[in-house]
């Protein structure tokens, strides 16, 4: 509108062409004196400016996942004060999103001839310290060169993950636990990371070409993961610094797991004779 005013004011007016068009000459005026001087502006345009080129770069460091939520206390966490409300607006003039999760999908098959240990954890997923409790998972990724499977391991405590596991549990003094019905709610926490982890970089990234391609993303999220994803259940901040504030208040730290402590898995999965020879396990 003050565009089309400016190319036809010298030929009608302003005061006639506002007048044709029901606006106020003084909103006109108060516009074109704002153009010629931008000390003019709104404090609040002034506030954008400054804070519109923060907002990109902590959602681009976040893997592009984060909605204005994390975004907004992530900058937060980095000392900028500003209000969600303009984190939102901002996000939202940039057309920035958070990922969202889709459909679930159960990829279980119960089994129940399979032996399976006693199921003690009973989907209690709490623990009061680092290494009290363990679950575990594994999905699977296609590639061009065939099916990966990748396996975690979360500590409750913190949800610090892992994608290394040892099978001699006996060895460790670790109790296995399995769920009893053999279905993805007896180990909800770990199909959450599961869930986490295809939304946040499987799908986002697909079609992957190669199995070392998956194996290099799955590391670097993992490490964001741990180091400096926010998780609301620790008060918004990553689960390896949940993990040094406990050992920090804590004067005792074990050498070693306890022997009570216990590792979930999903009972009734599709057996690892199922997998192929061009499949390969991370």
């Amino acid at each position: 509108m003050t565009t089309f005013i400016d190319a036809q004011r010298e030929h009608f007016g302003v005061e006639s062409i506002c007048k044709a068009l029901q606006i106020a000459p003084s909103g006109y005026w108060r516009r074109a004196a704002r153009r010629r001087n931008p000390a003019l502006l709104p404090a609040r345009v002034h506030s954008d400016a400054a804070l519109a080129p923060q907002v990109e770069p902590v959602w681009s460091s976040n893997l592009q996942v984060y909605g204005y939520r994390k975004v907004w206390r992530q900058m937060h966490r980095e000392g900028v004060a500003v209000a969600r409300c303009t984190v939102e607006r901002l996000m939202k003039a940039k057309s920035l999103q958070g990922v969202r999760r889709g459909k679930r999908i159960h990829t279980t098959v119960p089994d129940a001839k399979a032996p399976c240990p006693l199921d003690r954890v009973n989907r209690q997923f709490k623990a009061d310290r680092p290494n009290q409790l363990w679950v575990s998972d594994f999905t699977y990724v296609w590639t061009r060169q065939g099916m990966v499977y990748v396996a975690f391991v979360i500590d409750v405590y913190a949800r610090f993950v892992s994608i290394r596991y040892s099978e001699r549990l006996a060895e460790a003094g670790i109790e296995p636990s399995v769920g009893s019905k053999g279905d993805s709610d007896d180990n909800a926490l770990a199909e959450t990371i599961n869930g986490l982890y295809k939304t946040e970089l499987i799908h986002r990234r697909a079609p992957w070409k190669s199995k070392e391609a998956v194996e290099l993303a799955t590391l670097e999220w993992v490490s964001w993961f741990n180091h400096h994803r926010l998780m609301a259940h620790l008060g918004y901040i990553p689960p390896a610094e949940a993990e040094a504030n406990y050992h920090r208040q804590s004067p005792v730290r074990p050498s070693r797991p306890d022997s009570h402590q216990l590792a979930s898995t999903k009972a009734g999965a599709i057996q690892p004779a199922h997998l192929a020879a061009g499949e390969r396990r991370l």
